[in-house]
């Protein structure tokens, strides 16, 4: 009878010290995931804040360059890279956070900690993306208008760049935001498998 207690206390401990291990790597894993998330939202939107950052600095701007396509061209500009470092710099300090996140001495589940701590800047950074695309779009569009404002067929080429431009954003907001935006920044997006 003593043995027979002593096994099941044996077994008891292996258990819990196994059910431990699934939990710390259950975390670790949850963990990385979001990492992996935040990682690819950063560089994206440093990537267009670049490309943004370039056109601004190398186009050549005319002096002849209507004061009003100026004037936008400018604003839009800035407000993509300003978008753009709102969803990287957020990004980047969520990043660190749960990459702090103790794995082994939770004191939280990660989900109550991501939930409580991350959910609303991971939000924030995504509307950021999701307004920030559109505007390079239309900052591509005014790009075609400044560049070309003087060549004698610069009116055709410009509006052949703002036609791309339009379909282009078109195309964005009637398929690719309206299915993945609001999954994306809902709490409760999850993938499910059906097994059969």
């Amino acid at each position: 009878m003593a043995w027979e207690v002593k096994c099941r206390d044996e077994d008891m401990k292996q258990r819990a010290l196994e059910n431990e291990r699934r939990a710390i790597d259950d975390a670790r894993r949850s963990v990385d995931e979001k990492a992996q998330q935040l990682k690819t939202l950063s560089h994206q939107s440093a990537l267009i804040a670049g490309f943004s950052m370039v056109v601004l600095v190398e186009v050549q701007i005319s002096q002849n360059l209507h004061p009003v396509l100026l004037v936008s061209f400018g604003c839009t500009t800035a407000g993509v890279v300003g978008l753009m470092l709102i969803a990287m710099l957020n990004a980047t300090y969520m990043l660190v956070a749960i990459l702090r996140y103790d794995t082994v001495h939770r004191d939280m589940p990660f989900a109550e900690f991501w939930r409580k701590r991350c959910e609303g800047d991971w939000k924030l950074s995504l509307r950021a993306f999701g307004i920030g695309v559109p505007l390079f779009m239309l900052d591509l569009a005014q790009v075609g208008w400044v560049v070309f404002w003087e060549h004698k067929t610069g009116i055709i080429a410009s509006s052949i760049v703002t036609v791309i431009a339009i379909f282009t954003v078109l195309i964005y907001l009637a398929r690719i935001d309206r299915k993945w935006s609001g999954w994306l920044m809902s709490s409760k997006a999850k993938l499910h498998t059906i097994e059969n």
